[in-house]
C-alpha cells in the first residue's frame, strides 16, 4: 500500500516556490543593478517614480507595500546617492514628497538599454512571463482581499 504524499512536504508548497523564485529573481537582476550602482529595493522605488514622479512617501509605500519605517531609510540612501530629492509638501507639511533628480531620471534610459534578465535567463517568452505576473497579482489580490469582483460578486 502506498502512502499519499505529505501535503506538508516543502517541495509541495506554493509559498516556498514563490519565496525561492523571489530570491532567484533578485539574484538575476543583481548584475544589472550592480552595474547601475543601485540595489533591488532602490530599483523598485525608481520604477514607481519613473511611472509617476513627485509622490508622497505614503503613496510610494502603498505602491510597494512597504511601511514608512522601511521606506524612509531607503529613500535617505537614495537621496544621498543623488537619485532623488525629498521635501515637505507645501500644502501639508506632515507629508514628505519625493521627486527624481536628473541623475534618477537618466538612470531610466540606462535600464531601458539593458536586457531584461528574466527574459534572457527565465526560459520563458515575454508573453509567458506577463501571464505568470498576472496570475501572481490575482493570487496576491485574493489573499489580501483586494481582488476585483464581477457583476455576480464573485472573483474575476
Amino acid at each position: 500500500m502506498t502512502t499519499p504524499p505529505d501535503r506538508l512536504h516543502l517541495d509541495r508548497q506554493l509559498c516556498f516556490a514563490v519565496y525561492a523564485a523571489g530570491h532567484a529573481i533578485t539574484r538575476a537582476y543583481k548584475p544589472m543593478l550592480d552595474a547601475l550602482g543601485i540595489t533591488y529595493p532602490q530599483y523598485l522605488v525608481l520604477l514607481v517614480l519613473w511611472e509617476d514622479d513627485d509622490l508622497t512617501v505614503k503613496a510610494i509605500g502603498e505602491r510597494l507595500m512597504l511601511d514608512s519605517g522601511t521606506l524612509t531609510p531607503l529613500l535617505k540612501r537614495m537621496e544621498a546617492g543623488g537619485l532623488l530629492a525629498r521635501r515637505r509638501d507645501a500644502a501639508d507639511e506632515r507629508q514628505v514628497r519625493v521627486g527624481l533628480t536628473e541623475t534618477g531620471r537618466a538612470l531610466r534610459e540606462r535600464v531601458l538599454s539593458t536586457d531584461n534578465p528574466l527574459v534572457c535567463r527565465g526560459g520563458r517568452t515575454p508573453a509567458e512571463l506577463a501571464a505568470l505576473k498576472d496570475d501572481l497579482v490575482r493570487l496576491r489580490e485574493a489573499l489580501d482581499g483586494t481582488a476585483p469582483t464581477g457583476g455576480d460578486g464573485g472573483p474575476v
